[in-house]
């Protein structure tokens, strides 16, 4: 009997530490991801503010007005300051991630004290353009670091553990090596774009209380489902399932899901006021790339002009996935209205419409009054910084943080195999914002 109630008693305690075990080992796991996010979070904050940095010193490296130049040193001081920030969560520690945190606070104390000369109306020298320079081309540098490391955590091939445990290997060294091609996509690891979320210049200024370009009666559901179905073509469409007017929306819309004779899902709103297309958008695989750039550029010009958008110009694109997605701005006397723009989402197989937005258009498109010029384009040319190669120049409206318009001198060209697009104000000469342009294999995007 004490021998079985002994035994009954070891089995107990063997199976109350094996529960015990398990448990710690589960709660060990859990602080592990718990451990493992949390550097995943701070490492990606890390990547996003580096490449800021890098954008807001290729900005300030051609900026010629002290006004223009402090907001943008500015933005370079603070980012280079939140950057650093988020180096200091990692868990490594190396020579070169010391030299980066010291990069990085060079840059926030360098870019304050340059934005303190700008704000008491003191022109940059050309050492500070020299230094300027020089801290650009380590921060592309560093971005390309950051990112092959990126990959190879995204692929499972580096773990936060690996570069925690082994500090006597370096920074660099801790990635593997990855080919020379992938670096050729260095700038899709910056942003998560799809479908119709890429914008292009300006987007972020698109909306407007007026909305300018929303002309028309108002029209009810009915008439809205006869406007879906012309866009669509009556004759390809099998089932419209009604989801009601959107009232809270920047534009009330009435919103509608239609099936296709080709067994698609196409999501469709149609405006309360004036029954104009607001959006369409369809997603379905395309699995093979037959279409140029050139070939869908003229179909969704075309596609536009069937549909009422006439003198449209084609800006930026971002393709994925087999879709490209190209922004068209309004094209008044030969002056592009960058505020009044239609994002056109297209097959490359077949160049099918697979999405249209049009809010940009519908908040502000209207004709403008041009002639309020009192600088010539060659009193413009003077403003900008020297060292720009200009490639192209003409006539632009492009929004401004403050919802308010301004017509300007667009002049593209390049520093350093950078390329920038740099607007000078046509009225009285202030250099009135510089946009960096990313050539990516997947699309010419601008920051």
């Amino acid at each position: 009997m004490k021998k079985n109630i002994l035994i009954s008693g070891i089995i107990i305690l063997l199976f109350s530490v094996i529960a015990m075990g398990v448990t710690i080992y589960g709660k060990q796991e859990e602080l592990t991801r718990t451990t493992e996010n949390n550097y995943n979070m701070a490492f990606y904050e890390l990547v996003d503010y580096v490449k800021n940095v890098e954008t807001y010193i290729a900005k300030a490296e051609i900026s010629t007005t002290p006004e223009h130049s402090a907001e943008t040193l500015t933005n370079l001081w603070r980012e280079a300051n939140l950057a650093e920030s988020y180096l200091t969560m990692l868990p490594i520690e190396s020579q070169e991630l010391e030299k980066t945190e010291k990069f990085l606070n060079q840059v926030s104390d360098y870019s304050y004290a340059l934005s303190r000369k700008n704000i008491y109306n003191e022109a940059l020298s050309e050492d500070d353009f020299k230094n300027l320079k020089e801290l650009h081309t380590y921060s592309v540098e560093l971005t390309n670091t950051l990112n092959q490391l990126a990959s190879d955590i995204d692929n499972g091939r580096v773990t936060w553990k690996d570069l925690s445990n082994d500090k006597d290997v370096a920074f660099a060294q801790q990635v593997d090596n990855i080919s020379k091609e992938s670096f050729n996509n260095l700038e899709e690891n910056f942003h998560e774009y799809s479908g119709l979320i890429y914008d292009g210049a300006f987007s972020e200024h698109m909306t407007n209380s007026n909305k300018k370009g929303l002309t028309g009666e108002d029209i009810d559901e009915e008439k809205a489902r006869q406007k879906v179905e012309e866009i669509i073509g009556k004759d390809n469409i099998t089932d419209i399932q009604s989801f009601g007017l959107s009232q809270n929306a920047n534009i009330e819309s009435f919103n509608f899901a239609v099936q296709t004779n080709k067994n698609e899902s196409i999501n469709i709103a149609i405006t309360k006021k004036g029954g104009h297309l607001l959006y369409t958008n369809s997603n379905r695989n395309v699995d093979t790339e037959i279409l140029q750039y050139d070939q869908v550029n003229k179909i969704g010009k075309k596609y536009l002009a069937d549909k009422g958008f006439a003198n449209m110009k084609e800006t930026y694109y971002i393709k994925q996935d087999g879709i490209i997605t190209i922004n068209y701005a309004y094209e008044q006397d030969g002056v592009t209205m960058y505020p009044d723009l239609i994002k056109v989402k297209i097959a490359l197989d077949d160049g099918e419409i697979l999405g249209v937005e049009t809010t940009g258009y519908l908040n502000n498109h209207e004709e403008r009054d041009l002639s309020n010029i009192k600088i010539t384009k060659e009193q413009a040319k003077e403003r900008i910084n020297k060292t720009l190669e200009i490639s192209s120049e003409g006539l632009a409206v492009i929004p401004t943080k403050w919802q308010t318009e301004v017509l300007c001198y667009e002049f593209k060209g390049k520093i350093d195999g950078t390329e920038f697009l740099v607007y000078i104000n046509a009225e009285d000469g202030i250099e009135q914002d510089i946009l960096v342009i990313k050539n990516t294999p997947n699309g010419v995007l601008t920051m």
